[in-house]
This record gives C-alpha cells, sequence and structure tokens, in this order.
C-alpha cells in the first residue's frame, strides 16, 4: 500500500504496524492469526528492563493480519516460516519503540492532538496520506473529503465493540509514534553535516593518482599442505592475537550435526507406482471429476487448487504459482482431447494425474481500475458505483493509466497501469474474464465482482490453448517398515558415537572423532551458530527440529561433546546433533578459531617464504625473471585501494601514498591480504588545484543523511543491549 511505502521512506524504524494500522482503520478489525502462548518468562530485555509481552503480542497480531492478507493477496500460502518471519518484524518494531520512546523523551518530542489532526487531516503544511486520500474520496470529484474521515473515526470512537473501539486507540497511538519518529530523524538530519577539510580529503584521494609497476606471489601457489605447521605455532599465534577485535567472540553455542535421510525403498516405488496407475483409472471412469481429484490430494493447503484450473507450462512467465507442469508435458496436454487422462508424471518431487477438462482458447489483455468494496455492504457499494459511473465518463484510451495511478485499488496491477496480459478465462474471476471474452477491444465497461467494481478496457485478445485440468498430487514416501528401520540405523549410529565420544577427554579430539564417524558413515556434519542475543539454529525445515537443536545446546547439563538424547525427526530425515561450543563474549575459545588462526600462521609462514625470495632485487623486471612472475601496470586511489589484478590491499595503497616511498624507488617485499608484491611508482599525478570541493561535500553529505537511519539505530541498539529471549521463553530455557 501506498501508506506502507511512504511511511518506511520516512523512516526505517518505524516498520509496517502503523501500516496494518491504516489498514485495519480503514477496512475494519480483524481477528488475530496467533494467540498468546501465556508464558511468564520474559520474553527479552532493552535496556536491562523486560519487554512489555502484551505490546508485544499486540504487534504481532496486527503483522501477521497484515501478511497474511498481502499472501492471499498474491495467492501464496502463509506458511509457519512466513508466520516465523511476521513475529521477527514486530519483534523489531516493539524494540524500536521502546528504544525511540527513550530518544522522544530525553529530547522532549512529542506529537500533540492538534498536531495528529492536521497530519491525518493534510492541515498546516502537511499532505494527506495516499491511503487516506484514496479510501475516504468524494464519489463525485475524487478529492479527499475530510468528512467521510471524521465519520468513520466516530463510528470506531462510538463502536459498542471493545476490539473496534481499542483498534481506533491502537491505530491513534502508532499514528503519534509515526509523527514523532519523523520529526526525530529529521531533527538527527539537521545535524548531519560535512566540514570543507572531509571535502577536501575525499577530493584528494579520488583525484591523486599513483602509477605504479609491480610483481607479486599469490599465497594461492604454494599448497597449504606443504607449508609444516604444528600445534604449538597455532597455539603460539593465538596467545599473541587472542585480544585482537577481528578475533572477538559473540556469546553463544555452536552444534555440529549431520541428517539421515528417510528415503523410500524399491518396494515402497513399486507399490507407489501400482498405486498411481489404479488411481488413473478411477479418475477416467470418474464422473465427479473435482471431487475425485480433491479427496485424492495429500496436501490439504492445495486441494482447492486441484480443479478445473488453468495451467500452463512452468515455462510460461504467466503462469501462476503451484498450477504449472513441466515443459516436456506442454505438447502431450495440448494434443490431448477433453476427458483424457494424462500421466503419472513427476514434476518437481511429486508425482501426477491430470484430467483434461477443457481448454481457454484465448488470451486475454485489459486494463482496469478497481474500487474496492464488499458486495454484502450495499450502502458502501451503491456509492462505489456512483463513483465508478463518473469516472467511466471521464475515461478514453489516453487518459485510462492516469486514472489508473489516481484511483485503482489493486496492488497487483497499478504499478503497470492496471494492465494484465495474455490471462486465460479461468484464471480471473468469471465477471471480469467474461466482459473482455465477450467485448471488442477499446470497449470500457464497469464490472462488479467479489473485490469490488472494476472499471475495464479490453486491449487485446489472441488465439491460445491453455489446458483447465483437475489434478491430484502425490509424493512418494517412505512406509512405515522403512521409516522404522531409517529410525534403528539412527539410533544405532548414535548410540555409537556416543560410546566413542565419551571416551575422549580433549575438547578438539571430540569434536574431531564427530566428524570423522560421521564421514565414515557416509555423512557430512556441518555447524550451526546460535547467538546467546538472537537464538535461532537456522538450516532446519521444522520448528520442531529447531528447537531440539537449541534445547540440546542450551541444556543446563550440556557441555561440549554432548549428544542429542535421540535422533531429532526433521522433515524427511533424522538429525544426529552434538555441543560443539560454548561460547562467552570476549575472547575466544581457542577450539573456536583454531582452524582460522592456523590459516593464518600459514599464509605468514608463505609470506616469508616469498619475502626471502623477493629481497635485494634492484629491478622489477630481473625479480620478474627470479620468481617466474611478470611485471604488472596500473593505478590507484587512495579512494579505491584495489591493487588491478591482485586483491583489495588498503594499507598497501595507503603506504604507496606515504612520504617515505619516491617515485622510481622499489619497495621492499611487502605482506598483503593475498600475495607479496613488490611496487615501484612510475608515475605520482597530483589532484587539480581547486578551492570549490562543493561536489565532493554534496556527495559526502548525501551518503551521511542515506546511512544516518540505520547507522542510528545500529547505535542506539547497541548501547540498548537488546536481549531477544523470545525463543528461550517457548522452550521454557532460564537465562541469567
Amino acid at each position: 500500500m501506498a501508506l506502507i511505502g511512504r511511511i518506511r521512506e520516512k523512516s526505517g524504524l518505524l516498520l509496517v504496524v502503523v501500516g496494518v494500522a491504516m489498514l485495519t482503520f480503514i477496512l475494519g478489525n480483524c481477528e488475530s492469526l496467533f494467540k498468546s502462548s501465556g508464558n511468564t518468562l520474559g520474553i527479552g530485555t532493552v535496556y536491562g528492563e523486560l519487554v512489555d509481552q502484551t505490546k508485544y503480542q499486540i504487534n504481532v497480531d496486527n503483522t501477521l493480519n497484515q501478511d497474511a492478507q498481502q499472501a492471499q493477496q498474491s495467492q501464496k500460502e502463509f506458511t509457519a516460516k512466513d508466520q516465523e518471519n511476521s513475529a521477527d518484524k514486530a519483534w523489531n518494531f516493539t524494540v524500536d519503540n521502546v528504544i525511540l520512546q527513550k530518544e522522544y523523551d530525553a529530547l522532549g518530542i512529542d506529537c500533540s492532538d492538534k498536531e495528529l489532526d492536521a497530519y491525518l487531516y493534510g492541515q498546516d503544511g502537511f499532505t494527506v496520506m495516499p491511503d487516506l486520500a484514496q479510501n475516504f474520496a468524494d464519489s463525485l470529484t475524487g478529492q479527499f473529503n475530510p468528512k467521510l474521515l471524521e465519520k468513520r473515526i466516530e463510528e470506531m470512537e462510538s463502536s459498542s465493540d471493545p476490539k473496534v473501539s481499542g483498534q481506533w486507540e491502537t491505530n491513534k497511538q502508532q499514528l503519534r509514534d509515526s509523527r514523532k519518529n519523523e520529526k526525530y530523524f529529521q531533527l538527527l538530519n539537521q545535524g548531519v553535516y560535512v566540514t570543507k577539510l572531509e571535502a577536501k580529503h575525499e577530493y584528494t584521494s579520488q583525484k591523486e593518482v599513483k602509477n605504479i609497476s609491480f610483481v607479486m606471489k599469490r599465497y594461492s601457489e604454494i599448497p597449504d599442505d606443504q607449508i609444516k605447521v604444528t600445534d604449538q605455532m597455532v597455539r603460539k599465534f593465538y596467545e599473541e592475537h587472542k585480544g585482537e577485535k577481528k578475533y572477538e567472540a559473540a556469546a553463544g553455542r555452536d552444534v555440529k550435526y549431520f541428517d539421515i535421510l528417510i528415503q523410500a525403498s524399491k518396494r515402497d516405488s513399486n507399490i507407489f507406482n501400482t498405486a498411481m496407475n489404479k488411481l488413473k483409472k478411477e479418475f477416467a471412469a470418474s464422473t465427479t471429476d473435482s471431487i475425485f481429484a480433491i479427496l485424492n490430494t495429500e496436501d490439504i493447503n492445495k486441494k482447492s487448487m486441484k480443479a478445473f484450473l488453468p495451467y500452463r507450462s512452468e515455462t510460461d512467465p504467466n503462469a501462476k504459482p503451484q498450477m504449472t507442469y513441466p515443459q516436456y508435458m506442454d505438447t502431450i496436454f495440448k494434443a490431448s482431447n477433453i476427458g483424457q487422462v494424462v500421466g503419472p508424471y513427476s514434476f518437481q518431487g511429486k508425482m501426477y494425474v491430470s484430467k483434461v477438462i477443457r481448454f481457454n482458447t484465448q488470451l486475454l489483455t485489459a486494463r482496469h481500475i478497481l474500487l474496492q468494496v464488499a458486495k454484502t455492504d450495499t450502502l458502501a457499494a451503491k456509492k462505489t458505483k456512483k463513483m465508478a459511473d463518473s469516472l467511466v465518463g471521464l475515461l478514453n484510451a489516453t487518459n485510462f493509466e492516469e486514472y489508473v495511478t489516481k484511483f485503482s485499488q489493486d496492488p497487483g496491477s497499478k504499478d503497470k497501469g492496471g494492465k494484465y496480459e495474455d490471462f486465460a478465462f479461468d484464471e480471473f474471476v468469471p465477471e471480469f474474464s467474461w466482459f473482455v471474452s465477450a467485448n471488442k477491444v477499446g470497449k470500457i465497461g464497469i464490472v462488479q465482482t467479489s473485490y469490488g467494481y472494476h472499471i475495464i478496457e479490453v486491449l487485446a485478445k489472441k488465439e491460445a490453448k491453455i489446458p483447465v485440468l483437475s489434478v491430484i498430487e502425490k509424493t512418494l514416501k517412505a512406509s512405515d517398515d522403512t521409516e522404522t528401520d531409517a529410525s534403528d540405523a539412527a539410533y544405532n549410529l548414535l548410540y555409537s558415537l556416543d560410546s566413542k565420544i565419551s571416551r575422549k577427554k580433549e575438547i578438539k579430539d571430540k569434536i574431531q572423532l564427530f566428524d570423522s564417524l560421521a564421514q565414515k558413515a557416509g555423512y557430512f556434519s556441518r555447524p550451526v551458530k546460535i547467538s546467546d542475543e538472537n537464538p535461532k539454529a537456522q538450516g532446519f525445515a521444522t520448528t520442531f527440529a529447531e528447537d531440539k537443536i537449541i534445547s540440546l545446546a542450551y541444556d543446563e547439563n550440556s557441555e561440549i561433546g554432548t549428544l542429542c538424547s535421540a535422533p531429532i525427526k526433521d522433515q524427511g530425515k533424522y538429525v544426529i546433533a552434538m555441543v560443539s561450543s560454548i561460547r562467552e563474549k570476549g575472547v575466544p575459545n581457542f577450539e573456536d578459531v583454531e582452524e582460522r588462526m592456523k590459516f593464518e600462521v600459514i599464509k605468514d609462514r608463505k609470506a616469508l617464504r616469498f619475502i626471502k625470495m623477493m629481497q635485494n632485487e634492484k629491478s622489477l623486471a630481473a625479480l620478474a625473471r627470479k620468481v617466474n612472475g611478470q611485471v604488472m601496470k596500473g593505478e590507484v586511489t587512495f579512494a579505491n585501494p584495489q591493487i588491478p589484478g591482485g586483491s583489495y590491499e588498503p594499507e598497501l595503497v595507503g603506504s604507496l601514498f606515504s612520504k617515505g616511498i619516491k617515485v622510481g624507488n622499489i619497495t621492499n617485499p611487502l605482506q598483503g591480504e593475498q600475495a607479496v608484491y613488490v611496487f615501484q611508482i612510475t608515475k605520482a599525478i597530483k589532484a587539480p588545484a581547486t578551492a570549490n570541493y562543493k561536489a565532493e561535500k554534496d556527495q559526502l553529505l548525501a551518503n551521511a543523511r542515506q546511512q544516518m537511519q540505520n547507522l542510528t539505530r545500529s547505535a542506539l541498539m547497541k548501547i540498548a543491549d537488546v536481549k531477544d529471549n523470545r525463543k528461550f521463553s517457548a522452550l521454557g530455557i532460564i537465562r541469567e
């Protein structure tokens, strides 16, 4: 919606909840899709204070409602993962509000009732929000009518339904917060500036150029296994560098795991194929195709999508999600007869049997203006019809797109001038399709559907053959016996791991043994990192598996080497996991950075070998011959420290601009990130003299203002020391 876009543009922190407030304000209250579990544990802290769980839950409900509606409009399934993402957005919004309210209080930022009215009604210098201007427009003039908005507010305030009146109070507070948010960042924006000295430095760093010649030796030229590194070397490197910022550890836990897939056996496959062929015969004999398809499709979320719908090849750009067949079946379907059953055929890991019901023989193109209104709201529908009638009299082929931008409420086509191209009859609501199919190109008229009133212009028609199918979808699954066998194998492997790992004393030995035993059994172990501040276990198909991994990691009795007590069931597989790290914030454990530091030691030893090899040559040509390399050329600036043909080396480029390296001189070998270099500056080009650095100043200022909100948020989040304990709370894990 336009309002949401406008608010996002003005404030990166305000997110989508204000948009939801306006949506419910305009359309009415929606029931929550997500209810509080009643968990009494704290869900998180900001500035060391508990986050208000009630406010968070309200934000969750609002965000879920909006995201579910958007998914429905896009004809997408609103999955459990989508719900989790909605809850995360609500959490971010809740935290932002707490943090920003402290800022508002400290700066004395508020929004009075008078200012809120001006904000709503577009008075005293404010512009009416696009959604309000559109939804409370006069039916004759099309202009914003403040009386309609007043009436809606009065209805909500005086409603006997506490949900409706309470929703208005929530909306009002969120709009007030929106205005305070704008004022806060407008105030910060006024404090962003760039000095002349900064602009001058930017100018110099871009315009001053060093032409260079160089010889380099890449570390990759020596295989790692040719460099001998002992444990003592790595331990010494750890002691010398463990306090460096780049090695600083974030508090959390690591878990290593591998998957055991539950795969259908050959016997399962034979039984499945027999059943599919039997199903095909029954489908061919059925006289109730839609009911038969629905009853025999296993996925309850897709049952309604399998009957009497147009299907297209997967490569068709106008194909709708989940209503496609594989490209190799396109010719077969289009050559089929009505009533013919096609299949079984494989597509995207599933098996299908489809019955051809009919064919759509035209591809239609039209554009429309949608005026949303419910058919059941007779009074509103009458007013909307009157507005549609008035608009039809003003429309023609030239100005249609202009009126789409101004009036249409269809988010799927508004940014395309209201146009839908090459759609089949059965891909749209019947009333819409009938109008386009029955009328000549150029015809403009009004049609009412369940979405509201459409003002439609027919644009084009062309011949096509789009099959309308009833589809049965099945998945080859492992039988109960096969799954039991996989479970037994997983348990046996887990017991074997536990027996062997428990005998090891050293942490390193436990981790290495887990990896080697997994590999020996034909599996690949990999890590999952979990942060104390935001505990999530990425990479699992189900919430159940993710929760089990987190519970294993944070169990009060867990230590490094602790295995899961039983194989963890994830979608189509069993997971075996082991705690591999328990990290405190600050200096890292040696085991957690050992491999990384070993890599650095290897790199340093390669660099030392190259430095000895590249010393004491008087010319780059002689050096190139000596090391079997070549002399390369290029130019660098301080603003872009990329060595041409080499790597990103800010420290080395910085040294080339120091006063110690003169034109014509050859440097000592310099150790970089990816190679060792020997440079010669062949020419130094000074920046042209100027007293005007306006272009640089303007660009730096624009960049600073563009980044200001994100940088401010990051800084405030760090100061607030935000702790997200929602997952801990849900799992009953108590953290200090």
